[in-house]
């Protein structure tokens, strides 16, 4: 089986790409959603993100809006976060690889934002990173709900730049084209990958 890590920036375009590696039926481990899920109701990052973080849990379920305004701005509380989500997210990426295994799958994609910064393509036999031109980036990010230009630079300074996203990457996707420049590029890749 061939592990294909996907990353990019945020507002990159990797929900477009991830998009289209579904449709080819090639399965998609999401680390948002990972991330997401073990901070809902019943998740297992809920009761430690409680404890690190006094007054970001409510009815069960971590507020993101308060556990946001907790850590931005202060890395060792970031530092802190990380410590209890990575470990967390692993194992269900432990858990999503072992599944298509036993599923005899012949590619899988590990949707992951930080990939190069959390050391994650070491785990990948190959690395897709999506890019689109910086104006085209910052243009898609701040017409997100509640997205502000101080939200921005800081996720902007955690994430590896994109320059060096792309020297890292064995094979790229540009978005800023258009979505079917992009989608016409990544079943190229599949056939190539499927062999």
């Amino acid at each position: 089986m061939k592990i294909l890590g996907l990353t990019g920036g945020i507002g990159m375009g990797k929900s477009t790409a991830t998009g289209t590696f579904r449709r080819l039926r090639i399965p998609v481990f999401d680390a948002d959603a990972a991330v997401h899920e073990l901070q809902a109701k019943g998740g297992r990052g809920v009761g430690p993100i409680a404890a690190a973080f006094p007054g970001t849990v409510e009815q069960g379920r971590v507020n993101r809006e308060a556990l946001r305004r907790a850590v931005l701005g202060n890395p060792a509380a970031l530092t802190r976060l990380e410590r209890i989500l990575h470990p967390l997210v692993r194992d269900t990426e432990r858990r999503f690889i072992a599944a298509a295994r036993r599923r005899a799958e012949p590619l899988v994609v590990l949707d992951v934002p930080l990939l190069f910064e959390t050391k994650g393509a070491g785990r990948c036999d190959q690395v897709v990173v999506v890019t689109a031109p910086a104006a085209v980036q910052r243009w898609r990010v701040l017409r997100r709900p509640g997205m502000t230009e101080e939200r921005l630079r800081a996720i902007l300074a955690r994430q590896m730049p994109d320059a060096e996203k792309r020297r890292r990457a064995d094979h790229l996707v540009h978005t800023g084209l258009s979505r079917h420049f992009a989608q016409r590029r990544i079943r190229k890749l599949v056939r190539e990958l499927r062999g």
